[in-house]
């Protein structure tokens, strides 16, 4: 759990943190839509060497962005094992054994495994590079266009950012109450199915009891400010566009070219 990295913030002055944080969340699902688009090596390493560019300029410790991959490191492995093994096609690596293991199996697992890894990561330098506040005021503008069906935007905005944020406060949550736990003497880590099962109600308990009150004192809190959503709040912060995001937007638009391009002139991974 210590691996929880989603909604952490890593303050620096870089060209990402500089830019429009409204651009920032259209590259990174452009990027993750890319990903899946991929269909060869070639377009993937075009993908991992914009982000590994993207890492760099950053200015956020290359530790702490693999880090975020302990949390979905068993999804990944799982993947890559059943890609392993269900891709048939292709020269055996075993011959004469029972395991039925091909070089087309090989590189689709590690395919995979590279796809899972660099949309984690793509996902999470978004988020360290920008800030609750900014991530909710832009969040806000890009689904401005559903007030026309009378859609709270900003309550929406609100409860994806905060549920984001406390994400990671969450996890340590989690790890202290299973930490006491244990120091009474709970075994949650022996038995069946089952058992594992029902020793997860003594975590589970405080879990939501904790949570219930968090959410209590963050409302009291944003009251006794005065807070108050709607369109006639105002905001500290203005979000205005820079040559910093008709940069980086010419970047990402030349790597959905350079993408569709290999896709169609390699047909196969490799």
């Amino acid at each position: 759990m210590k691996g929880i990295t989603i909604g952490q913030y890593y303050p620096g002055k870089s060209l990402i943190h500089k830019m429009d944080p409204r651009i920032k969340i259209v590259l990174t699902m452009t990027f993750i839509l890319l990903i899946f688009f991929c269909k060869n090596f070639w377009a993937l390493g075009l993908m991992g060497g914009f982000l590994f560019v993207g890492m760099l300029i950053s200015g956020v410790p290359f530790k702490l962005l693999i880090k975020s991959l302990r949390a979905v490191l068993f999804i990944v492995l799982i993947t890559a094992v059943i890609n392993l093994f269900y891709v048939t096609d292709g020269a055996p690596l075993l011959p004469g054994t029972f395991i039925k293991v091909t070089d087309k199996g090989l590189l689709t697992a590690a395919f995979m495994a590279i796809r899972i890894a660099s949309l984690i990561i793509g996902s999470s330098l978004m988020t360290f590079t920008t800030t609750p506040t900014m991530l909710t005021d832009a969040i806000e503008r890009l689904l401005s266009p559903l007030k026309i069906f009378k859609i709270q935007v900003h309550t929406l905005a609100m409860m994806m950012t905060l549920a984001l944020r406390f994400i990671p406060t969450l996890m340590e949550e989690i790890e202290k109450i299973m930490n006491a736990q244990k120091a009474r003497g709970a075994d949650l880590e022996s038995g069946n199915i089952a058992q594992r099962a029902k020793a997860l109600v003594p975590i589970l308990v405080p879990l939501f009891v904790s949570s219930f009150r968090r959410a209590y004192e963050l409302a009291f809190a944003m009251e006794c400010r005065c807070y108050t959503g709607g369109n006639n709040r105002t905001r500290m912060k203005q979000m205005k566009f820079s040559w910093l995001d008709v940069l980086f937007s010419l970047a990402m638009a030349a790597i959905v070219a350079g993408v569709i391009l290999l896709n169609c002139y390699f047909t196969h991974l490799i």
